[in-house]
Formats: structure tokens, C-alpha cells, sequence
């Protein structure tokens, strides 16, 4: 189980890759596979036949997860992509915090 920089509900952005560039909010985290889903970034084109889930069938475009080392969380504050610092709180619990500018990461 590979530990992940990046939680649930966090807007990263892609610092390599086909969607290099790209800003988006985390779907979900897959910490057993390093990887995450990020909303628009990694796109798949699927064809599904109908079925009872789907019942009109068709075209679906659908994120794939992607590895968590090609994501850098983006700070509220500061507004960049930077990288992770943790700290100890006054009462005592641990936090992420943006190495540029020291804002709390974790609302």
C-alpha cells in the first residue's frame, strides 16, 4: 500500500503527460495502486452495448485513474501547484502544508 500526497475532494494539477496542464478535483484515491481519479483529466472513450444499467447503450467518455506522481496539489492561497509539507497544530493534529507560502492544505 503505497502512501498518497493527495486526499479526496483536493484540486491537483497533471505535471506530466498527455494531460499535462490540466486542473481538476479528485474523484477518488486508490492508495493499493498509487493512483487517483481526477475529474476531465485522463479521458477514455468507451463503447458499451445496452444493458440493464444502460439501457440506451453507446459512446461514454469516462476518467481513468491516473498515477498520484504526475498530480500536484494546488493552493487555495497562493493559487500554484506546490508541493507537501506536513505540520503539527497547537492541538496537536497533523496537517498538510503548502511548501510556498505555509497555508494549511487540509480544510
Amino acid at each position: 500500500m503505497a502512501k498518497v500526497h493527495v486526499k479526496k475532494g483536493d484540486v491537483v494539477k497533471v505535471i506530466s503527460g498527455k494531460d499535462k496542464g490540466k486542473k481538476g478535483k479528485i474523484i477518488k484515491v486508490i492508495p493499493a495502486e498509487g493512483k487517483a481519479i481526477v475529474e476531465g483529466v485522463n479521458m477514455a472513450t468507451m463503447h458499451r452495448r445496452p444493458s440493464a444499467k444502460l439501457p440506451q447503450g453507446g459512446i461514454i467518455h469516462k476518467e481513468l485513474p491516473i498515477y498520484t506522481s504526475k498530480l500536484m496539489p494546488v493552493c487555495s492561497k497562493c493559487q500554484s501547484a506546490t508541493r507537501v509539507g506536513h505540520s503539527v497544530l497547537s492541538d496537536g493534529t497533523k496537517v498538510r502544508v503548502c511548501k510556498k507560502c505555509g497555508e494549511v492544505l487540509d480544510k
